[in-house]
């Protein structure tokens, strides 16, 4: 089983979730303190509020980040080393590199979704001329870049994973009997000489004393 895989799932899996959670808020923007008259009062707005064209190409780009992610997390399921289902390894090695790729394209959409749509609320917020109600980034937003992240780091490590995959363990036999019998031989031999010589050294300094 292989660590690195296992941390990808995890946070391509928690960044897809992420991004299901951030598409389905209605905190993409709150009103602003600074503007609101009643202070105590917030209103939050999210993606399926108005149909204005910026937040409908938005709403495209998180859908289609939504939709990366769940096939991603398929396909990583399916790459994994330790299921039984995707083939060889390196048909998996393959599974989990595809599910690296749509990750990241998953974390890109979602990225620039989020970022389209705090670019809209920032630029009216500072433009002087705006006197519509100003908005704020809401926790949506942040929810959003987060598990864009985290897709993004999950689909990295899929694909450095393919190298791991593909790595076989050798194992290397080297042929010792010829040279590890000889010295067993010549020890064996070199013990008997000693056995039978020293009883005979025993016996002739005791025989001279």
């Amino acid at each position: 089983m292989s660590r690195a895989q296992i941390s990808a799932l995890v946070f391509g899996v928690g960044g897809f979730g992420a991004l299901v959670a951030a598409t389905a808020s209605n905190e993409w923007k709150v009103t602003t303190r600074a503007s609101s008259v009643i202070t105590a009062t917030w209103v939050y707005q999210g993606l399926w509020m108005n149909c204005a064209g910026y937040i409908q190409a938005c709403r495209g780009l998180m859908i289609a980040a939504v939709s990366l992610g769940f096939f991603a997390s398929i396909f990583a399921l399916f790459g994994m080393k330790c299921t039984k289902v995707g083939g060889s390894d390196k048909t998996k090695a393959k599974i989990a590199c595809l599910a690296g790729i749509v990750f990241i394209l998953s974390g890109l959409c979602s990225m620039t979704g989020c970022s389209l749509y705090a670019n809209k609320i920032t630029t009216e917020f500072f433009d002087p001329l705006y006197v519509e109600q100003k908005y704020e980034l809401g926790a949506a937003l942040f929810i959003g870049w987060a598990g864009a992240s985290l897709c993004i780091i999950g689909g990295v490590i899929f694909c450095f994973s393919i190298s791991d995959n593909n790595k076989t363990p050798r194992m290397g036999y080297a042929y010792n009997g010829a040279a590890s019998a000889m010295p067993s031989r010549t020890k064996y031999h070199g013990a008997e000489d000693f056995k039978t010589t020293n009883p005979s050294k025993q016996f002739d300094k005791n025989a001279y004393v």
